[in-house]
């Protein structure tokens, strides 16, 4: 069970995946210092074992990783995938492909909705997954065979786990709904996130748009910062106590001293003068360019009734095709196609309009009707 330190012994493990259908990856790693999560360490799973390569190694390139993971000969099994891609793009500036979810896979294959591994370990396996080295200290060296031990689980079951599912979908013939999911979650958009729309995640209830152009120029002076210190954005500045700049905002370094919650370094010397300068900037914009508040859509007078029984349709369909109703729609999609039937909601396209949009736009329009028989819900056309 000895943890991979060297290049050469990487080179070697990754030139036989490469041979492989598919291989499983898992990483761990640690984020509640830093802003850009820390890999500790990666798990590679193939069909005659399972290895775990030490990228905190100094004598270890993860070049051969990163290799395999760009070779699309090969399949990439994950799961819940998304906080490792974001890591790869990250470390590696590229993602793995192509990709094998197995949590969207089973929200595909009707397991429920954000099924936890261990249900799908169990089910698959019956296997038993170790969960006490969860929350130990990855960075740490060195790392316990116990820990190695519970890593190089994850990517062990995670074959048997992706064999069951792979057979689920290919029965159902859902491969190419699997598909759509995937290739959002190889979009390297899908996980950028620019300073300049940081102040979007902070949703401050105001109309006021000059109160906005503080905020937004405050979370990207502080998005920079973070990224730039690597440390949380919230260890920069808390969230209440950069609204409350934006609020009343400060002319002067003086000015800022007096900002309770706000940490002395941030108020002196060219730190200082740099946040001022991002108040500034916001105070000078004109009118014309402050930031456009995207008021929500009032919907029709008496549309709740049709969105109430979109949501009846929605839950019936999805019971009936296995398929987690989270996947297909959400509340606020069934509010935009109840209220237009052009309406760009995933629910609009592709395999989830096969399944729900299409009947949900004909029951709207009175041409489906829902009834009770024998105490289920039945769906019946009309003309």
């Amino acid at each position: 069970m000895k943890v991979i330190e060297k290049t050469a012994d990487l080179a070697t493990v990754c030139a036989s995946l490469r041979q492989a259908e598919f291989v499983t990856v898992d990483t761990e790693f640690m984020r509640s210092n830093t802003y850009w999560p820390k890999l500790c360490l990666v798990q590679l799973g193939g069909p005659d074992g399972a290895w775990a390569a030490d990228p905190l190694s100094p004598d270890l390139s993860m070049e051969p990783f990163v290799e395999l993971m760009a070779d699309k000969s090969v399949l990439k099994v994950l799961h819940a995938a998304r906080q490792d891609m974001e890591i790869f793009l990250h470390e590696y500036d590229a993602l793995p492909s192509p990709v094998f979810d197995t949590q969207v896979a089973a929200m595909v294959a009707g397991f429920g909705e954000s099924v936890g591994y261990e249900t799908l370990v169990n089910h698959f396996t019956r296997a038993r997954v170790d969960k006490s080295s969860r929350f130990t200290d990855w960075s740490r060296r060195p790392l316990t065979g116990k820990q190695v031990q519970y890593a190089l689980g994850d990517v062990i079951h995670l074959r048997e786990v992706y064999a069951g599912l792979a057979k689920i979908l290919a029965k159902n013939g859902r491969e190419s709904w699997l598909k759509e999911e995937m290739d959002t979650l190889t979009d390297p958009a899908t996980y950028r996130v620019q300073p300049e729309d940081a102040w979007m995640k902070l949703k401050p209830k105001s109309s006021n748009r000059r109160f906005m152009a503080y905020v937004r120029a405050l979370a990207e002076w502080r998005e920079h910062r973070a990224q730039k210190i690597d440390v949380p954005r919230n260890r920069v500045i808390r969230d209440d106590v950069l609204l409350e700049i934006a609020a009343h905002p400060p002319a002067s370094q003086d000015d800022l001293r007096s900002v309770r919650g706000l940490a002395e370094n941030l108020a002196r010397g060219a730190i200082g003068e740099s946040l001022i300068a991002a108040v500034e900037s916001a105070r000078q914009l004109p009118d014309s360019k402050l930031p456009k508040i995207e008021k929500r859509k009032q919907l029709p007078r008496g549309i709740g009734p049709t969105v109430d029984l979109m949501r009846v349709l929605l839950k019936l369909r999805c019971e009936e095709e296995h398929v987690a109703q989270k996947l297909v729609a959400n509340v606020a999609d069934l509010e935009e196609l109840a209220a237009d039937d052009r309406a760009d909601v995933p629910a609009s396209h592709g395999w989830r309009h096969d399944l729900f949009g299409r009947d949900a736009l004909a029951l709207k329009h009175g041409k489906l009707a829902l009834s009770i028989r024998d105490g289920n819900v039945a769906v019946t056309e009309i003309g």
